[in-house]
């Protein structure tokens, strides 16, 4: 064996790690400042080297991988003196306080083809292991809400908040699950009960791809041990239990029936998954070793360890914003969304749309630019808005919805996605959409019946019934809407008289009126403005 590792740091939690890699016959140096504790070790390992000063182990061309389980504020500048002194590093969670320094790290690392390694305990814990697999394989379905509990009482730290200290085993096994994808958004709450502004509680929340949420509980103010994460499928559930010393890993396969259109849960027994009963710091010791040895990637390198330090920042931010939605894109948005509002992800909203009070935007939405939408307007999931609309107060845009650039959508106007509704028959699957094409206007309070199209630049009077598609640049009104004239691209009356073709005696654009399958339309003898949707 060669002997070629340094723990620094020995004390809560680097005694455990002195512990393993003495076992796997690695260990060269212990390092740290309080003398009778290196006695206390030199006594355990007699076969290892003691120093009380970091420049020691860096200077010692035995050395070849530094351990450094210091407290969080040191983590960055003792991993970037190591890595500058060539050693490959495993520095202890997080990887550092700090989003700029951690890419520094990872920089760092790579320009020096060092090894940078981070002790993210539970990506080597063989449940949760064997609970990615589960997960990969599909045996939960598809996953929709994850929940962990990381919960003690004490110990208390004043160099970081209980955030920082708990909240980065369950950041990295929920990333783990999820494939590495980062959430969309995150946010934080906490509270301050022992040391002024450090947090002893807090309750995180991450958004992801599909609204797939993710709940974080952590405290050090609590009256017994809990580490448990929950992970809930459509298919099944599963239960990670880090305090059961047996049943590390059950699978819930609950189901739920629908009974007079009520969910009934019907419960079922638990089945405990076989697991190794490998202690996981000897594999995450284990692995550091063979990195050294063979240069290869370590399972958690210092790119994994940057993705949970951005989702740190991010919810240390909305802490310290008492809340406040943070957004991980990595760029401001570019879009006004009242604070009254609600916008669900996922979604695509473009630049310079604003979205005014007491609004709801169902997932998967698309609103192209420059879009005014109004106070109490419900958009549905999956309805298509394009550039320069304008929805006006008390309008539901519902699920088949499509509106095309330029369309104004008066007070109060309704559209519907069902003929033949029924509170007490569902539906769902016989929506019909409904196309407003470019430029048309829906007066207030009118009613567009689903299934149907507007043809541009179409002119629908307030209160109108539309029940039948409407040709382009028709004026209709009435109940049924009927057709009662024509209108220009620019909102005037047309009058054709006796002719076929006419010119707006506003803007002057020229239209010609043809007869078409036995209706009559209009058409402007110019084509649509250049980038318009029509």
């Amino acid at each position: 064996m060669v002997r070629n590792v340094a723990v620094v740091g020995a004390g809560y939690w680097g005694k455990n790690l002195v512990r393993n890699f003495a076992a796997l016959g690695n260990l060269n140096t212990i390092c740290d400042a309080d003398s009778q504790r290196l006695e206390e070790l030199k006594s355990l390992h007699p076969e290892a080297k003691v120093v009380s000063h970091y420049p020691q182990v860096l200077g010692d061309t035995q050395i070849g991988g530094v351990v450094i389980a210091t407290p969080a504020v040191f983590h960055y500048s003792m991993a970037k003196e190591a890595l500058l002194a060539d050693k490959d590093v495993f520095v202890e969670k997080p990887l550092s306080l700090k989003v700029e320094e951690g890419r520094e790290l990872v920089r760092i690392a790579k320009e020096r083809s060092r090894v940078l390694m981070v002790g993210h305990l539970l990506e080597y814990h063989p449940a949760v292991l064997e609970l990615k697999a589960l997960v990969d394989r599909g045996e939960l379905g598809r996953i929709q809400y994850l929940y962990s509990n990381r919960l003690n009482l004490g110990k208390f730290r004043t160099e970081e908040n209980i955030l920082w200290s708990f909240a980065p085993h369950d950041i990295a096994v929920i990333l783990l699950l999820l494939g590495g994808e980062m959430p969309r958004e995150v946010s934080a709450h906490g509270g301050c009960y022992l040391n002024g502004d450090i947090a002893d509680v807090t309750l995180t929340t991450m958004v992801f791809r599909g609204d797939v949420r993710a709940h974080i509980y952590v405290s050090w103010l609590h009256p017994f041990k809990e580490q448990r994460l929950i992970v809930v499928g459509d298919r099944k559930m599963a239960e990670f239990n880090d305090v059961n010393p047996t049943e590390k890993l059950i699978l819930y396969n609950h189901e739920i029936e629908w009974i007079d259109r009520r969910p009934v849960p019907r419960h079922k027994k638990g089945q405990s998954v076989q697991i190794s009963q490998d202690e996981p710091l000897r594999r995450e010791c284990q692995d550091f070793v063979e990195c050294i040895a063979t240069r290869r990637k370590p399972l958690v390198d210092g790119c994994k360890g940057l993705q949970v330090l951005e989702v740190l920042s991010g919810f240390q931010q909305s802490l310290e914003e008492r809340g406040r939605v943070v957004s991980m894109n990595g760029k401001k948005e570019s879009f006004f969304v009242h604070e009254t509002s609600v916008v669900e992800q996922p979604y695509h909203i473009g630049a310079g749309t604003k979205i005014w009070h007491f609004s709801h935007v169902m997932p998967e939405v698309t609103i192209g630019d420059k879009t005014v939408v109004g106070q109490n307007v419900f958009i549905g999931r999956g309805a298509r808005i394009g550039n320069n609309v304008k929805i006006e107060n008390n309008v539901s845009v519902f699920e088949g919805v499509v509106l095309e650039d330029d369309v104004f959508c008066g007070p109060s106007c309704v559209f519907t996605n069902v003929v033949n509704p029924r509170s007490q028959v569902p539906r769902r699957h016989e929506f019909k959409s409904t196309l407003v094409r470019c430029g048309a206007t829906i007066g207030a309070n009118a009613t567009i019946v689903c299934g149907h199209t507007i043809g541009e630049y179409a002119f629908v009077g307030a209160g109108a019934v539309v029940t039948r598609d409407v040709p382009g640049y028709a004026l209709v009104y009435g109940t049924p809407a009927r057709i009662h004239g024509w209108t220009c691209q620019c909102g005037v009356k047309l009058d054709f008289g006796k002719n076929d073709s006419t010119n707006c005696p506003q803007c002057g654009l020229q239209y010609t009126r043809y007869g078409v399958n036995g209706r009559t339309e209009v058409r402007k003898n110019e084509p649509c403005d250049e980038g318009t949707s029509c």
